[in-house]
């Protein structure tokens, strides 16, 4: 009987034959008590009595699948003999229950770099019913392009998988939907929530912001040379960057370890010593191993009149004849400067 079956059904049973006459053979129907069905009495055009099992309440396969019940005919003899007869009913299934997820909402956290094809959870779904009624199947709710093409699920075992590379700077959190589906077609829905962790995979970047060259030599200690710009798209300890330094002492680093950490002068330059100043930023991050970002520098310091004329000789000394004409030449002095350009062009008087 299909458990989809009304209430007031009616099943014929088989008819008692008793081989006596009289009231010996004159036959009643005893049914076993059970709530689910009773028992009525359909009356043949011959006088005979038709035993019927009838539905008394709504069938129910999942608490319910089968009912053995006993049918006795007793005569009307003195002393009453009876026959039985065993009554089995299987109770067919209807798809009346949908599939039932174990948790409304499955989380998971995964590292940015898991390998695509990895198992990142698994789902489970059960359906109360037999057969095909009862054979889940999981899919995709009503989710983006942007999902399927990171993530796959599993029709048979609901495991979800990645099909694409993850990565926690663009995306650090993935909700969507799934669906399982019985084979009589009903539905249900569940929550999935994917955190993604940050590895360290992003080295730092350091550039320059803004860069003052070329400098002048007698510019003051203190002075701010380059504003520079520091930037790991990691997060956390990874994301944490501090600035080191190399290749020239006339520069230091203030503030050490800031987004925006400036190049000012340390010391006095001097040109004439020095014309350009060479140093290698790098900038280091906190993972475990550390990361690096460098950029090179090359900053050119201009000349300020800082250098008198030198003289090659403080006294110089010479013999002439005093009939020497007017003109001649007595001597040549010589004075050099070691500024550049029109600071250290020299003349005489």
């Amino acid at each position: 009987i299909g458990e989809w079956t009304l209430p007031g059904a009616c099943f014929l049973l088989e008819t008692a034959r008793d081989t006596d006459v009289g009231k010996n053979s004159l036959l009643s129907y005893h049914l076993t008590s059970n709530p689910s069905f009773s028992l009525a009495l359909k009356e043949s055009p011959d006088g005979s009595k038709q035993p019927e099992l009838v539905l008394d309440k709504t069938l129910d396969r999942e608490k319910e699948s089968s009912f053995e019940l006993v049918l006795t005919a007793v005569d009307g003899g003195d002393p009453a003999r009876s026959g039985t007869i065993q009554i089995h009913i299987n109770v067919t299934d209807l798809n009346d229950n949908s599939p039932v997820f174990s948790k409304r909402l499955y989380e998971a956290r995964v590292s940015e770099n898991l390998p695509a094809g990895s198992e990142v959870l698994q789902v489970l779904a059960t359906d109360a019913d037999l057969g095909t009624n009862g054979q889940v199947s999981y899919y995709f709710g009503d989710v983006s392009e942007s999902i399927t093409a990171l993530f796959t699920v599993e029709r048979e075992s609901g495991k979800v998988r990645t099909v694409g590379s993850l990565d926690f700077e663009e995306k650090s959190k993935y909700v969507f939907g799934l669906e399982a589906r019985d084979g009589g077609g009903l539905v249900s829905q569940c929550k999935v929530q994917i955190d993604i962790t940050d590895e360290n995979d992003n080295a730092p970047e350091i550039s320059i912001l803004s860069l003052s060259s070329p400098v002048p030599e007698d510019a003051p200690v203190g002075t701010v040379v380059a504003l520079l710009k520091v930037r790991d798209r990691d997060s956390g300890e990874n994301g944490q960057v501090s600035c080191e330094l190399s290749g020239e002492a006339a520069l230091s680093m203030n503030p050490g370890g800031s987004k925006q950490p400036e190049l000012v002068l340390e010391r006095a330059l001097d040109r004439e010593k020095q014309s350009s100043l060479e140093l290698v930023l790098m900038a280091v991050d906190g993972g475990d191993p550390p990361r690096s970002g460098t950029v090179q520098v090359r900053i050119n310091v201009t000349d300020a009149n800082d250098n008198p004329p030198v003289f090659s000789k403080r006294v110089y000394e010479t013999r002439v004849a005093e009939n020497l004409p007017v003109g001649s030449l007595v001597l040549q002095v010589l004075a050099t400067d070691a500024d550049a350009g029109s600071n250290g062009r020299v003349s005489y008087s």
